[in-house]
This record gives C-alpha cells, sequence and structure tokens, in this order.
C-alpha cells in the first residue's frame, strides 16, 4: 500500500462505524466511507465536538450538519502545495488527501527527468496533481469536463505561487479533448488520468470503466512522446484490482516502451489505532 504518511495540516484521526474523523487544517470533519466497515467502539467527546458532520440519506446522496462556524473557503498546505478547501453537497472538501503519495512519485520523477515535461492531466478534478507537476517544473494541460472544478484548480495554482507557471486549463469533455489532440499531432511526456466508475459524454456515450478503460488507454498512448516519462492511473471503482491496471499497463505501454510498472492500494494512516484506511487504487508505469 502507498501511504500518504507525511501530511501535518490532515489527518484521519479515527475511524468505526462507517465514518473517519478528520482534520484539515483547524477544522475537523465527520464524513461517510464505505471502505470502513469494522465499529466505532468508543465515540469519544471527540466524534461529538466537529465542525461539520454529513449524513447520508437514505434515498441516495445526503447533507452537512454544520456544528460550529467555518469559512466558506479554507486553506491547507502539502509542503509548498496549497489547497483551497470547502465543503461540497457530495460530502468531499475538493481535496483527495491520499492523492498525496502520487504527489511526491511525479514531483521526483519531473524534477529529476532534466528535460523539458509536458503532462496532461485528465479527469483533473481540483487539480491536485496540475499543482503538484507545475511546482516540480512540468509544463501542464489541466482537462475536466466540469468548470466549476476548472476553476477550483486555477485558484490552487494561483494559491500555490504558480500563476506565472505554464498551466493549460481546459473545460472539456476528456474524451473528445484526446482525440482532437491525436488530430492536432500534440505529444505529452506523461499522462494521469483518474476515471469515473460511470459517466455519460457530451453526446450520451456511456462511459463504464470496465469496458471503456482498456480502450482510453490505447488512445491515450497516441499522444504520448516518444520518450514517455510516466503514465499513471487512479481509480476508486470498487471491485477493480491493482492487479488490473497492473495488467493493462503492461499489455500497452509495458510492451510498447518497456519500463517499470507498479501497482497497489493507496492510503492513509488512522492516528488512533496505527492502522491504514484504504482509498483506492493505482497503477504506474515509468520509463
Amino acid at each position: 500500500m502507498y501511504i500518504a504518511s507525511d501530511w501535518k495540516d490532515y489527518e484521519v484521526i479515527d475511524t468505526g462505524g462507517g465514518e473517519k474523523l478528520e482534520r484539515w487544517g483547524d477544522v475537523i470533519l465527520r464524513r461517510p466511507d464505505p471502505q470502513i466497515i469494522w465499529p466505532l467502539n468508543n465515540e469519544t467527546q471527540q466524534w461529538r465536538d466537529v465542525h461539520g458532520h454529513y449524513h447520508r440519506s437514505s434515498a441516495g446522496g445526503g447533507q452537512w450538519e454544520m456544528k460550529k462556524t467555518i469559512p466558506d473557503n479554507w486553506r491547507i498546505s502539502y509542503g509548498n502545495l496549497k489547497f483551497n478547501l470547502r465543503p461540497t453537497n457530495f460530502k468531499h472538501t475538493g481535496l483527495f488527501p491520499e492523492q498525496a503519495a502520487n504527489w511526491n512519485w511525479m514531483m521526483d520523477k519531473i524534477s529529476s527527468a532534466n528535460r523539458p515535461i509536458q503532462v496532461l492531466n485528465l479527469f483533473a478534478y481540483t487539480g491536485g496533481a496540475t499543482v503538484a507537476s507545475a511546482s516540480a517544473g512540468a509544463s501542464v494541460v489541466h482537462v475536466d469536463a466540469a468548470k466549476g472544478m476548472v476553476q477550483w484548480a486555477k485558484e490552487n495554482v494561483q494559491l500555490s505561487g504558480l500563476g506565472e507557471r505554464p498551466v493549460r486549463f481546459i473545460t472539456d469533455d476528456v474524451f473528445k479533448f484526446v482525440q482532437r489532440e491525436q488530430r492536432r499531432g500534440s505529444k505529452y511526456d506523461a499522462i494521469i488520468m483518474d476515471p469515473p466508475s460511470y459517466g455519460r459524454g457530451p453526446g450520451g456515450e456511456m462511459w463504464k470503466l470496465e469496458s471503456s478503460l482498456y480502450p482510453f488507454l490505447e488512445s491515450c498512448m497516441q499522444i504520448l512522446s516518444d520518450n514517455p516519462l510516466f503514465m499513471l492511473i487512479n481509480s476508486y471503482t470498487t471491485g477493480i484490482s491493482p492487479t488490473v491496471l497492473s495488467n493493462m499497463l503492461s499489455m500497452t505501454m509495458g510492451q510498447s516502451y518497456g519500463g517499470k510498472i507498479t501497482s497497489g492500494e493507496i492510503g492513509l494512516p488512522i492516528t488512533s489505532s496505527g492502522l491504514n484506511l484504504p482509498c483506492g487504487i493505482l497503477g504506474r508505469w515509468e520509463s
């Protein structure tokens, strides 16, 4: 498991009963997590004395119960990287802190490449990987279909003092964008993707990770440079094994470029128990 253990502004304090107790800077939140299937044996005062508690609805979705006043936005740092946070209607805060394990890896790869690196960040959300890549010296193209998420990513890049770095923000359907980049002859040295489990394209096309990821990966290979640096696939789709990502990368990147392939779970340390909380999976190819 790849553990994001270097945080100072974020902490999983405790877990149990389908929920996690987290510290985001000075803000304490209580949120559901489907991986936490063990009981909460001791609901301490800290569990009750939170700023916000997200309650799942039996009809789907859910809502925040704010117990203390928090700012509309607040900031946390990871080293030199800075991020704006705010609670969303879908329980999230705009950041997946476990991804810091990937940020460390990609920053090391980019900074030690000793050449200009062009990164394509697909399904790029609020830009954690974009900020990390830009801070390491890469040129980045950030693509997400949600206008609000792209704007949030711009905020994070500015907040981290990277506003003058070569970062292009594209609000577009990711699949259509990759197809257009093929026609343009665009090339990238590194591709990062965090594809959804399900989705629909602008023409109603159905995306299902299990059937769509492999052909999409093949499509992305057509816009790689002759000397690619890395390919990173993140997945939060339940039931997909890290070995599946490893096999896909072996059949595509490995066959074409050789290199090294690794895969595994990604997670966060739990302060109270000393255990690790699984948060998703990753597959990495590197030259």
